[in-house]
Parts: C-alpha cells; sequence; structure tokens
C-alpha cells in the first residue's frame, strides 16, 4: 500500500517521460530560487537582526526547513531516478522530505499564531512571548514532526491494512488541523482589528498582521493543499487508477516544495526592514542595519 501513497521518479520517467523532463526542470529552478532566498534570509535574520524576538525564532527555524526542503530536490532526482525499486532508499528521501515539509506547516502556524498574540492578546500573552518558550516549542515541533512521520511511513509499509486510518491521522495532526488554527487566528485578528480599541495601533502594524495572515493562508492553499487532498482521496479510494495516481503525486509533490520560495514573501512581514535590508546586502552598503520586529515589540499605546 505505501506505493499507492509514493511513486519514484523512475515511473514518472518510464511512463510519462515528457512530464518528467517539465518537472525536473521546475524542480532545479525551485531549488536555485529557494536556496538563494533562504540563505540570504538566514543570514539576514541570524546576523542583521540583533533582537531575536520570538517571530524571529520561529522564522529562522522556518528557515531551515525551507532549505532543507530545497537542498532535498537534486537528491531526490538522484536517489529515485538510480535507486530502482529499493524501498529502503525510497524511505529514507521520503522520511526527510516530509518531516521538513511538515515542520514548514508547523512553523508557519507558529507565525501565526504569534501575530495574534502580538496584535489581540498583548498583555495577557507577554509570558509566553518570550525567546526561551519559542526554542522549546521550536524543539518540540521538530521532535514531534520527525516521530509522528517515521511512525506513519513505517506503519504504512508494514502493516497495510491499517494504513489508511494512520495516513489519514498524520494529515489531520501536520495538515489539517494547523490549517484549521491559521483559519481561525485570521478571522479573530481581522475582526479585531476592526474595534476601535485598537485603533491606537499604527496602520502599517496592523496592514502587516493581515498581509502576513492572507499570505500563509495562499501558500497553504497552493502548496499544501492539492498534495493532501491528493493523499485522503487515496484512503478513500485506494483502487484509483495507477497513471492519474502517478500523475497527480509527481505534480502536487512539486507544488509542495514551491513553498520553499514562496516564503520569503513571508518574511517581509515578521520584521519592518527586511526588505531594505536585503536590498542594501546586494548594493554593498558598509553600515549594519537592524531588523525590528514590527509586531513582536510591545509598545505602549502613545509609543506606538
Amino acid at each position: 500500500l505505501f506505493s499507492k501513497f509514493i511513486h519514484p521518479d523512475k515511473e514518472l520517467y518510464t511512463e510519462f517521460y515528457s512530464l518528467w523532463i517539465a518537472l525536473m526542470v521546475v524542480n532545479a529552478i525551485i531549488f536555485l530560487v529557494g536556496v538563494v532566498l533562504n540563505s540570504l534570509a538566514l543570514y539576514v535574520f541570524c546576523f542583521r537582526t540583533k533582537t531575536k524576538t520570538t517571530s524571529v525564532i520561529y522564522t529562522i527555524n522556518l528557515i531551515v526547513t525551507d532549505l532543507l526542503v530545497g537542498f532535498s530536490l537534486p537528491v531526490r532526482i538522484i536517489m529515485f531516478y538510480s535507486a530502482g525499486d529499493c524501498l529502503n532508499c525510497s524511505f529514507v528521501h521520503i522520511f526527510g522530505y516530509f518531516v521538513n515539509m511538515y515542520c514548514s506547516i508547523l512553523f508557519l502556524t507558529c507565525i501565526c499564531v504569534d501575530r495574534y498574540l502580538a496584535i489581540v492578546q498583548v498583555e495577557a500573552s507577554r509570558k509566553w512571548r518570550n525567546p526561551t518558550c519559542a526554542k522549546g516549542i521550536c524543539i518540540f515541533i521538530w521532535i514531534f514532526a520527525t516521530v509522528v512521520t517515521f511512525s506513519i511511513l513505517t506503519m504504512a509499509i508494514q502493516f497495510a491494512a491499517c494504513c489508511l486510518s494512520k495516513i489519514l491521522v498524520l494529515m489531520v495532526c501536520e495538515y489539517f488541523f494547523p490549517l484549521i488554527i491559521i483559519i481561525f487566528f485570521t478571522t479573530r485578528i481581522m475582526c479585531a482589528l476592526s474595534k476601535p480599541s485598537l485603533m491606537h495601533q499604527s496602520r502599517e502594524r496592523r496592514m502587516r498582521a493581515v498581509q502576513l495572515l492572507i499570505t500563509v493562508l495562499v501558500i497553504f492553499m497552493i502548496c499544501f493543499t492539492p498534495f493532501h487532498v491528493r493523499q485522503v482521496a487515496i484512503s478513500i479510494n485506494p483502487d484509483m487508477s495507477h497513471d492519474v495516481s502517478l500523475l497527480v503525486y509527481h505534480v502536487t509533490v512539486t507544488l509542495s516544495s514551491l513553498n520553499s520560495c514562496m516564503d520569503p514573501i513571508v518574511y517581509c512581514f515578521v520584521t519592518n526592514n527586511f526588505q531594505s535590508t536585503m536590498k542594501n546586502i546586494f548594493r554593498k552598503t558598509e553600515p549594519e542595519q537592524t531588523s525590528v520586529d514590527i509586531l513582536g515589540t510591545n509598545k505602549n499605546s502613545k509609543g506606538s
């Protein structure tokens, strides 16, 4: 049953060569753009951002997952094309790829929740929005995604009879539940920002919060939703046509990789001068820029 959920690139190469070429070109572009953008972003947040707020910590972890996804793309091309029917080879790569994908989902969720707390629950969330707590949450996410993904994929290989329900559990824990959280907090923050009690906050601060949440929702819809809809369809109908399953799998996996190129849009809303810092890097300006978390710095109403 594992093979119904995972289709090696060699199958696509032998049965749909033209599409295989197209997807390899797309993956190569995603690899180059994603690695360059995320490497620059990692430099900015690690070395040009002095204040490591909760948002910056979540963003750094998100960048790391995007870089790992990007670096896995050439490995996927080489390994799946040369491994043949080696199930263990496929398992190792799929395991690493899915762990990074689900970590990306969970870190995006953390950023959205943090935005909500920073804007709507400023006083109540002070004790939770601190670097120590954020680091602990990041460690938990890495461990959780690793353990859950390994357990589910192992069961999918060894115990086909119970695989369907386990795959659904994985998708609920690591995709649908975070999606519900993001939709809920996006709705809540948009409603809250329309209240007069929050109008003392700057328009830029409120607009950045809304733009960040909407961007994350768009990334979810484009990158992650098609893949998980396909997995649910396979769970409901395991006898789906092999060709249809093969085509949809590789197209949706490529879309899920696209998030490594789209996440840099999110970074623009995390700090107030991320874009200017990036421009200064290319212009080779000498004074060091310091990014400030525009939503993570708690100020009084007059100061903001």
